[in-house]
């Protein structure tokens, strides 16, 4: 049983890396035209809130599995 845990964590660890990535892509595009990005919110739309609530799940599951391998380590 631990050994599909660890093999969990460390499928959800890459999905995780991935989507953080994935969002960080287009984070600096707004700073082009001049502009303080860092003052300026819009709303997520489309794919980039799929894969913001998507990077919420797998963290979510991400944390469950380290406590769940923690426990079943003693």
């Amino acid at each position: 049983m631990k050994i599909y845990i660890e093999i969990g964590l460390i499928l959800t660890s890459l999905a995780l890396i991935t989507g953080v990535i994935l969002q960080s892509k287009g984070a600096g595009l707004g700073g082009l035209t001049g502009a303080d990005s860092g003052a300026v919110f819009t709303a997520r739309r489309g794919i980039e809130k799929v894969l913001f609530r998507m990077t919420i799940a797998l963290s979510i599951l991400f944390f469950s599995l380290a406590i769940i391998a923690l426990f079943l380590g003693r």
